[in-house]
């Protein structure tokens, strides 16, 4: 997992996580901090996204309260997407655009 690999240099070390309702809503992968702090990520193979695109994140935060702090949805288009205050989806080639 390439987010795992990326979080190496991170002073946070995350813990990695999948979370799963019984109503199917789910979230690719979860990261905690030490603190208790909670991030989300979906991972989505298609270049256009819709507002079905981030209801796990959505049910995830609304479980999570005050410790959910970031939710991201990688994707393959080109642009970066506002959906809220703490919810963006993020091209996926900008994981790597730093490093360039």
């Amino acid at each position: 997992m390439e987010l795992r690999k990326q979080s190496a240099w991170s002073q946070s070390q995350p813990e990695f996580f999948h979370w799963r309702m019984a109503s199917g809503q789910e979230v690719d992968i979860v990261l905690e901090d030490s603190a208790g702090r909670l991030a989300g990520v979906e991972v989505k193979a298609g270049a256009t996204l819709g507002g079905r695109d981030v209801r796990g994140l959505q049910a995830m935060a609304n479980a999570a309260g005050e410790r959910w702090v970031r939710r991201v949805v990688l994707y393959t288009g080109t642009e970066v997407i506002p959906f809220a205050a703490n919810l963006h989806a993020l091209p996926l080639p900008l994981l790597w655009a730093a490093h360039k």
